[in-house]
């Protein structure tokens, strides 16, 4: 009988420390999923990895490069890929389906935004108007530019300057730049180029090497190898822009098809980044301007 109630406690006993470990262990368990779920929830929100790809505008290869370069840099498992191919073909991109994003140096078409393209403003833009460095005219008015690119006027004396044919360049049909420059002077379909270049970087180089040559040019290229002249009498720089001062300035915008909190994870971090002091800082250190 002795035997038999020892044995009874020992099962007991043996019963009792088992409740009290499965408890333990409960507890343990639960702290230790509340503790995951709390560090997954801040991982996610840093630890991403995909493809961003976008393609457009040739006047924002070189934000689209530096934005690629520093988000690798910070996501390193994220890759971003850009292709400058102009910017109405990278909005056809993107509603395409075939990029995440389509870069347009432009404000979006109501046909464009009506297939489902999203206008995604991450900067403005100035345009310039270059000269080669020999040319003495500094300042033009709007009329006398007008005039100028639809053929009016063909010779530099006619606006202050030399007795110098007027070589005016300018961009391909469809370029971003092209389009916004002659909207803002409401030229459309009638601008005459005696040389139309497809990319940026093109004008330039034509500019700088051509006696006469007047172009535009994205602000934020602009450096000493040409003049930038006044138009009536205001610089392009960022502070007249800013203060609706200086007459052509333009969009960089960042289509996405659909709303931005509609793509992906990868994608909206991107965004999320531009408008970040971070970001912002690294828009104004290729010259261009916050939207906020």
């Amino acid at each position: 009988m002795r035997i038999k109630k020892l044995a009874a406690l020992l099962l007991t006993s043996i019963l009792i420390a088992g409740a009290f470990s499965a408890c333990a262990k409960q507890s343990n368990d639960s702290a230790n999923t509340g503790d995951n779920t709390t560090n997954g929830g801040s991982e996610a929100n840093e630890d991403i990895s995909g493809n961003i790809t976008m393609a457009g505008s040739t006047s924002m290869e070189k934000l689209s490069n530096v934005v690629a370069e520093a988000f690798m840099e910070k996501y390193p498992d994220v890759t971003v890929s850009p292709e400058f191919i102009g910017s109405s073909a990278g909005v056809e991109a993107v509603l395409a389906g075939t990029v995440n994003i389509g870069n347009a140096s432009r404000y979006l078409k109501d046909t464009e935004k009506s297939s489902g393209a999203i206008e995604n403003i991450v900067a403005i833009d100035g345009i310039a108007v270059i000269l080669d460095k020999a040319n003495t005219v500094t300042n033009i008015t709007k009329d006398q530019l007008i005039q100028i690119y639809t053929g009016q006027v063909n010779n530099w004396n006619a606006v202050g300057g030399s007795d110098q044919p007027i070589v005016v360049v300018g961009r391909e049909a469809g370029s971003g730049t092209r389009g916004a420059f002659e909207e803002l002077l409401a030229i459309e379909d009638q601008a005459k180029y005696s040389n139309e270049i497809n990319s940026t970087g093109g004008v330039m180089a034509k500019v700088t090497s051509t006696p006469g040559a007047i172009g535009y040019v994205s602000l934020d290229i602009v450096d000493d190898t040409v003049i930038a002249v006044d138009i009536d009498g205001v610089q392009a720089t960022e502070e007249n822009i800013k203060a609706g001062s200086y007459l052509l300035s333009r969009p960089f915008v960042m289509a996405t098809l659909g709303e931005v909190s509609k793509q992906s994870k990868e994608v909206q971090t991107l965004f999320g980044y531009l408008k970040s002091d971070e970001g912002k800082e690294l828009i104004k250190s290729i010259g261009l301007i916050t939207v906020d």
